[in-house]
């Protein structure tokens, strides 16, 4: 059974952490609205992070398009547009679409607006930060900014909070 029909059967009309047994089975809906399926990334490291249009971060999109851009044969940034820290992220999705674009030339993929923590945690986030799902570890987001590194085949490699810019050798030394 595919996983968006998987979620018409339950409850809330939101898949859930029970709906997938990787990160690839996780669906997404990109800023834009259409369907995102994360397993076309496979064979790439994924670069997760959760961005907002008026952080004391937002400069960090210049950094996550250079690392884009510079690594862009075996990795792909996803930015994932998040409203629930300082209510940083309130534009719609043509705002967000928009101010990305032209300020800071974003060309990575984007997300619709995701809950990154709490009782509407979206299934991406969840994964990401449950051990029992990621096979690695459990970590909480504490602020816009923060990353998560996969590897090629959608495992786990580790998460960067926020003041660890993109192009840190904390996050290149896995990409390079």
């Amino acid at each position: 059974m595919e996983f968006i029909s998987k979620a018409k059967h339950n409850k809330t009309d939101r898949p859930t952490s029970n709906d997938f047994s990787s990160v690839y089975d996780i669906k997404l809906q990109s800023l834009d609205g259409q369907p995102m399926d994360l397993s076309q990334y496979k064979g790439k490291k994924i670069l997760i992070v959760n961005v907002a249009s008026k952080c004391g971060f937002t400069s960090q999109y210049e950094g996550l398009e250079k690392l884009a851009s510079t690594y862009s044969d075996n990795l792909v940034v996803i930015g994932c547009p998040c409203n629930q820290f300082g209510a940083q992220e309130p534009g719609s999705a043509a705002e967000i679409q928009e101010f990305c674009s032209v300020r800071y030339g974003v060309g990575f993929p984007m997300t619709e607006k995701l809950a990154v923590k709490g009782s509407d945690q979206h299934p991406l986030y969840q994964w990401l930060t449950s051990k029992r799902l990621n096979g690695k570890k459990n970590s909480s987001v504490k602020w816009n900014f923060q990353k998560y590194l996969l590897d090629e085949e959608g495992h786990l490699i580790d998460y960067y909070y926020s003041i660890t810019k993109p192009m840190s050798s904390k996050i290149t030394k896995h990409v390079a």
